[in-house]
C-alpha cells in the first residue's frame, strides 16, 4: 500500500541550535534487513526516531508556543532534525511531528534522553505541555540511503544546518511524508530497496521536476510497525535566481504537484512503482 501520509508545514528543519521558530503472523524481517544494510551492532548503528504527539485542538497553540520557547533546551540535548505539523493528508491534524537522527544508535538515544530528563527546565516544560497531548507514538527507523547517490540523508542536514535553514523555515516550504506499507516477510524490504534504487534516479531527473524538490531521506522501520517505508521530501522555499539575481520563493504545494506530475510521465518510474505495488 502506498499513501501520502501527510504534507507538513515545515517549521523547523535543522536550524542553528540557538534559533527559536514558532511553529503479526510472521516474524519481523528485521534480521535480514540489518544484514542487507549493515553488519554493525544495531545498538550503536545510526537510527532515526519518529515521534508523533496528537494534540487536543484547543491546546495546539499553547503546545507550539511552549515548545518554541524550550527549543534551545531540546536542540542542545537531542539531535532534532525536523519539527513540523500536518497541513493536510492522512495524519490527524494537530499532530506534532518530531524527527531525530542518532548517529550513535539506540545507546546514544538512551543516554541523551536520560540526561535531558534530569534537567529542571525540561521537567517544567513537560508539566506545561502534558495536558496538551491526547496520544504519543514513537517509532525507530534506519535510513536506507546506501547506494542512492542523489539522497544526502539526514546526517548531511544535521551537519550543515546553515545550508537548508533559510529555505525550510520559509512559510512557502513544505515537507512531504510518503508511506509505503509492505507485506510481511523476510525478503520484502530488500526487494523494495532493489526496485526502488533502480527506479528513483529516473524520477529525480524527470524533465520539469521543480528545482526546489529534494528527497531528504528514505526510512525503513526497525521498531514499531513492521516493513514500513517512508520517503521524506522537501518542496518549495528558496529556489533558483531570477533574471535580476534575486532569490525566488516557491510555494511548496505547487512545487510538489509539479514534480509529481513530472515523474508520472517517466516510464522507468511507473514500472518501478508497479513492481513495488506488488510488495
Amino acid at each position: 500500500m502506498i499513501s501520502s501520509e501527510a504534507w507538513f508545514a515545515s517549521k523547523r528543519m535543522l536550524p542553528p541550535k540557538n534559533l527559536i521558530k514558532p511553529v503479526e503472523k510472521t516474524k519481523p524481517s528485521r534480521t535480514l534487513f540489518y544484514r542487507f544494510l549493515s553488519t554493525k551492532n544495531t545498538s550503536s548503528s545510526p537510527i532515526v526516531e519518529l515521534r508523533q504527539y496528537h494534540l487536543h485542538p484547543s491546546q495546539t497553540a499553547h503546545y507550539i508556543q511552549q515548545t518554541s520557547i524550550s527549543s534551545p533546551l531540546r536542540t542542545n540535548h537531542l539531535p532534532l532534525a525536523l519539527f513540523a505539523y500536518p497541513e493536510t493528508g492522512s495524519l490527524p491534524l494537530n499532530t506534532a511531528f518530531h524527527l531525530y537522527h542518532y548517529p550513535g544508535g539506540l545507546s546514544e538515544r538512551s543516554m541523551l534522553r536520560t540526561q535531558l530528563a534530569k534537567e529542571t527546565e525540561w521537567k517544567e516544560y513537560l508539566k506545561t505541555v502534558k495536558g496538551c497531548m491526547m496520544q504519543q507514538r514513537s517509532g525507530i527507523f534506519v535510513e536506507a540511503t546506501n547506494g542512492l547517490d542523489d539522497v544526502k540523508g539526514l546526517k548531511h542536514y544535521v551537519d550543515n544546518p546553515q545550508e537548508y535553514s533559510s529555505a525550510t523555515q520559509s512559510t512557502k516550504s513544505i515537507i512531504e511524508l510518503r508511506k509505503y506499507q509492505l507485506q510481511l516477510g523476510y525478503d520484502t524490504v530488500p526487494k523494495f530497496i532493489s526496485v526502488y534504487s533502480q527506479a528513483l534516479p529516473y524520477k529525480l531527473r524527470a524533465p520539469n521536476t521543480h528545482p526546489t524538490t529534494e528527497l531528504v531521506t528514505v526510512l525503513v522501520s526497525d521498531v514499531g510497525s513492521l516493513n514500513t517505508v517512508y520517503e521524506v521530501w522537501k518542496h518549495g522555499g528558496s529556489g533558483v535566481n531570477d533574471a535580476d539575481g534575486g532569490i525566488l520563493m516557491h510555494c511548496g504545494m505547487e512545487a510538489m504537484e509539479q514534480s509529481r506530475q513530472a515523474s508520472r510521465g517517466i516510464r522507468e518510474w511507473r514500472e518501478g512503482i508497479a513492481e513495488i505495488a506488488k510488495l
